[in-house]
C-alpha cells in the first residue's frame, strides 16, 4: 500500500515489502515494522492503491502474524476485522490501532460486530503484579465492554497519575486543618461567629467577589460533612480520573461546584455556601447513571451493594446538610450555608457528566451531544449571572449583613 492512497492521509510511511504486523513506537507517533521471514506484496491484497484490503485477507494474515502482536491488540483486531460492516479493513485503521489511537471508524466497527471477544476476559489472568491488577480492578469498575477493558488494561502506564482529585482532595483537608486550628473547632465549624469571615466561602452579600463561587469549594462546616465528601470523592474520583484523565474529570468537578454556588444564588438567594459536594455529586451521580446504563456490561463486584451504599452515603450527607440549613444559626442575622448546592451537582453530573463519561477515549468535540449539554449548562450560567446583577434589587432581597 503506498502513502498515495487518498484514505492513507497523515498515516506513517512503510516499505513496499513488509509484514503487516507493527508496534506501537514509545511516543505513539510513530510504527515501527517488526522483522519477518515472509515478503509480502502488496499488490496482492491493495491492487487497487484504494488503501484497504478486504476483511477475510485480513484475517488471514492476522492468523500467520497475529504471534507477533499484543494478545489484547489481537483480539480487538479481530474483532475489527469481523465487525466491519463494509466488509474491507482500512490501513489506517491498523495505525491507529498500533499507535493506541482509535477513529470513528473503528468505533463504529466494534460496535457493530456480532462477534464476541473469544480470549479469556482480563479477570482471569493470572501472574499479574500489583500495580496491574489495580488497573485490572479499576477498569471493571469503569468500564462496560470488555474491548475498553483490555484497550485500557495495555495503555494505561500510570503517567500523569491521577493528580487531579488527589490534589484538590489535599488542599481542602489543609484548608480544613487551618481553619480548625484558627477557629479551635472541628466539629460543626459554622456555628463558630468567625467562620463565615474568610474570604473563602461565598455569601449572597459578597457575591460581587466573583472567586467566591468556586472557592467555598475548600470550606466545610466540619470535620463530619469533611470525611463524607472525602470519601465519595476519593472511592469514586480517582478510579474516574485513572480512565478518563484529569481533564474530563476537572470539567465534570468545576462545572459542579460552579453550578452548585449559581443554583444556591437564584434558588436560595440568602444562604451562604460552604463545601465541595457539588463537585462531589456531580462526579458519584455522573458515575451511577452511567452503571445504570451499561447495567449488563458492568462487571464489577458487588456493584447492586457498592451503589446502595453510594446512595445511602449521598442521602446521609444531603439529610444532614437540609437539617442543618433550618437549624437555628449561631448568629441570627446569618442563616445556616444551603443544601441547594447539592442539587446543583446532581443535575451537572446527570447531564454533562453522562456524556463526558460515556465513550471512553473519544474526543468531546466529536460528540453532538456533548455540545448539546454543555451549551445548555453555559446558558444557564449567563443567566445566573444576569440574575446575581439584577434580581436581588428587583426583588427587593432582603439579604444578611456580611459577616
Amino acid at each position: 500500500m503506498e502513502e498515495s492512497s487518498p484514505r492513507m492521509t497523515g498515516a506513517p510511511e512503510l516499505p513496499v515489502n513488509i509484514s503487516p504486523a507493527v508496534a506501537a513506537h514509545a511516543e505513539g507517533e510513530e510504527i515501527e515494522v517488526l522483522e519477518s521471514t515472509e515478503v509480502l506484496p502488496e499488490e496482492a491484497y491493495d491492487p487497487e492503491n484504494t488503501g484497504c484490503i478486504s476483511a477475510e485477507q485480513f484475517r488471514d494474515l492476522l492468523a500467520t502474524h497475529g504471534s507477533e502482536l499484543d494478545p489484547h491488540k489481537l483480539e480487538v483486531l479481530l474483532a475489527l476485522a469481523d465487525g466491519n460492516a463494509d466488509g474491507k479493513i482500512c490501513y489506517q485503521d491498523l495505525v491507529n490501532l498500533m499507535s493506541n489511537k482509535r477513529s470513528n471508524s473503528f468505533r463504529r466497527a466494534i460496535l457493530q460486530g456480532s462477534r464476541q471477544l473469544k480470549g479469556c476476559s482480563l479477570r482471569d489472568e493470572v501472574g499479574l503484579g500489583l500495580s496491574q491488577r489495580l488497573v485490572r480492578h479499576v477498569a471493571y469498575e469503569t468500564l462496560p465492554r470488555e474491548v475498553d477493558r483490555k484497550w485500557y488494561f495495555d495503555s494505561y502506564t500510570y503517567c500523569p497519575p491521577p493528580w487531579f482529585i488527589l490534589a484538590i482532595t489535599i488542599a481542602e483537608v489543609a484548608v480544613f486543618m487551618f481553619y480548625g486550628i484558627q477557629l479551635d473547632r472541628l466539629v460543626l465549624q459554622v456555628s463558630s461567629p468567625a467562620f463565615l469571615k474568610s474570604p473563602l466561602p461565598y455569601h449572597p452579600q459578597l457575591r460581587a467577589q466573583a472567586w467566591r463561587f468556586l472557592s467555598y469549594v475548600f470550606m466545610h462546616t466540619g470535620i463530619e460533612h469533611l470525611s463524607l465528601n472525602m470519601a465519595m470523592q476519593l472511592l469514586v474520583g480517582v478510579p474516574l480520573e485513572m480512565v478518563h484523565g484529569a481533564q474530563r474529570i476537572g470539567l465534570i468537578y468545576v462545572c459542579g461546584v460552579l453550578a452548585g454556588s449559581l443554583a444556591v444564588s437564584v434558588a436560595d438567594m440568602t444562604a451562604p455556601v460552604v463545601g465541595s459536594s457539588g463537585g462531589v455529586y456531580a462526579l458519584v451521580s455522573a458515575h451511577l447513571a452511567n452503571v445504570v446504563m451499561n447495567w449488563s456490561g458492568m462487571k464489577c463486584q458487588f456493584k447492586l451493594f457498592r451503589m446502595a451504599m453510594a446512595l445511602v452515603c449521598m442521602s446521609v450527607e444531603f439529610g444532614r446538610a437540609v437539617w442543618l440549613r433550618f437549624y437555628p444559626p449561631a448568629l441570627p442575622s446569618c442563616p445556616n450555608p444551603s443544601f441547594v448546592a447539592h442539587l446543583g451537582g446532581v443535575l451537572v453530573g446527570l447531564t454533562l457528566g453522562v456524556v463526558v463519561l460515556q465513550n471512553y477515549e473519544q474526543r468531546l468535540q466529536e460528540q453532538s451531544l456533548f455540545w448539546i449539554f454543555f451549551c445548555v449548562y453555559t446558558l444557564f450560567v449567563l443567566c445566573a449571572v444576569f440574575w446575581n446583577v439584577f434580581a436581588y434589587s428587583l426583588l427587593d432581597v432582603r439579604i444578611p449583613p456580611a459577616p
